[in-house]
């Protein structure tokens, strides 16, 4: 028996105030007994989980495990719950001093770490082998962990437009759909194609980019790291009748031969990159362009221009070898590459409200994601979802659009004086 009740020792580490009820195994409960939201810790493996990897890992470990599990809110949309929690300044995961002092009173028998759930990667001492982050193999192992997980589980969360990445709302009233529809034909007309010619898109996912030029008149190539997505996108390219102008290779965008594109679309790739690695990730964008050739890049980016990793939570069960930093660096190796920026803004909020209705299509679909890859697995995207959301709300995150060209020897880059996008 603990010397000291679980809950009342996991209550110290949050407001007084919080409308939050903690329970425990143990039979120990804190908080008001009227709070709308309710979090119950389960087991003594979650417990071990908390102390043994204090902060969002810890936590998450619980959560994904179903060791931690929550009232008062649906297990795929934790909105509720996350959003009070970040929205006092009071409130904090609990870090190494508080996993000190629980353990002394909870006793040492705890500090015995168990293996983490299945759904999590790369085992720890793989974080520090600098060396071999973002080679080929490595890369290609990364990207199979998370966009491998099941074709089907993706169509119910992302719905019928396939993308997994920042929608644009044209309306306060437009759906997920019409807005996947309407970046696309945005960064269409940032590129400004045309019948004819040719676009090769880097890291294409399930093709929706692809197909999207295809269908007015644009030869188009995708390339992807994923197995799956390269598949299920020929397949779609297919049923659409686009096999004729359009392709998705299963490919590294390094390995792409070909050259004298008219446009380039990387729509969510640099996020995988490394910051290092953006000399040389622009210089290859570059050499596939035609000279006044347009880049459209789009990424996920800090408030600041520190390169940031992702954390330990994301690191281990979303994008392991994250790394993100500001638009400025972005644009600064984009410029030393020898491209030339044209245009650039801002969507933050735009991925606050995807993420929304990701979410929404996951709770809607949840006895189906479930039987398809496990409560696990289905719980992780929950919270992982959810806490993306609030990161683009509370401008931890940015979403980026750069609009860039290849300009020529002489100065000349094509680009009109005046956009009309």
């Amino acid at each position: 028996m603990s010397a000291i009740r679980i809950a009342d020792a996991l209550a110290d580490i949050m407001p007084a105030d919080l409308p939050v009820r903690l329970s425990a195994y143990d039979g120990s409960d804190a908080g008001p007994p009227d709070a709308p939201i309710g979090l119950e810790l389960r087991t003594e493996r979650g417990l071990r989980y908390l102390l043994t990897a204090p902060g969002d890992l810890g936590m998450a470990r619980a959560w994904v495990a179903g060791d931690l599990v929550g009232t008062g809110f649906h297990p795929g949309d934790l909105y509720p719950v996350l959003d009070l929690m970040s929205s006092t300044d009071r409130w904090r995961v609990p870090g190494p001093a508080d996993a000190l002092a629980l353990v002394r009173g909870l006793g040492w028998q705890h500090l015995n770490p168990p293996p983490p759930p299945p759904q999590e990667h790369l085992p720890p001492w793989r974080r520090f082998v600098e060396g071999v982050r973002h080679s080929r193999s490595r890369d290609a192992d990364v990207i199979h962990h998370h966009y491998d997980v099941s074709n089907r589980f993706y169509e119910l969360v992302l719905g019928p437009s396939m993308t997994y990445t920042c929608a644009v709302y044209p309306t306060a009233d437009a759906t997920l759909e019409q807005a996947q529809e309407h970046k696309y034909e945005l960064i269409a007309r940032k590129l400004d194609l045309q019948p004819g010619q040719r676009l090769l898109d880097v890291g294409c996912g399930w093709g929706g980019m692809v197909r999207h030029a295809a269908r007015q008149g644009v030869r188009a190539l995708g390339v992807t790291l994923s197995r799956e997505q390269a598949t299920w996108a020929q397949e779609a390219i297919e049923r659409e009748g686009l096999g004729g102008l359009a392709e998705v290779r299963h490919m590294d965008y390094r390995d792409v031969t070909e050259g004298d594109f008219d446009a380039v679309s990387s729509i969510g790739l640099t996020e995988h990159i490394g910051v290092r690695n953006y000399p040389a990730y622009f210089a290859a964008l570059r050499e596939r362009l035609r000279p006044h050739g347009r880049l459209l890049n789009h990424c996920i980016t800090r408030d600041h221009n520190r390169s940031t990793r992702t954390g330990a939570f994301i690191d281990r069960y979303v994008f392991p070898d994250g790394e993100l930093t500001g638009s400025g660096t972005v644009l600064t190796h984009l410029q030393d590459a020898g491209l030339e920026m044209q245009h650039a803004e801002n969507f933050r909020m735009h991925y606050a409200r995807t993420l929304a209705g990701w979410v929404d299509n996951l709770v809607e679909h949840w006895d189906e994601a479930v039987a398809e890859v496990g409560e696990g697995t289905a719980r992780l995207w929950g919270l992982y979802l959810v806490g993306s959301r609030i990161g683009f709300e509370r401008r931890d995150v940015e979403l980026t659009h750069i609009l860039a060209t290849r300009t020529d020897d002489r100065g000349g880059s094509g680009y009109p004086l005046r956009h009309t996008f």
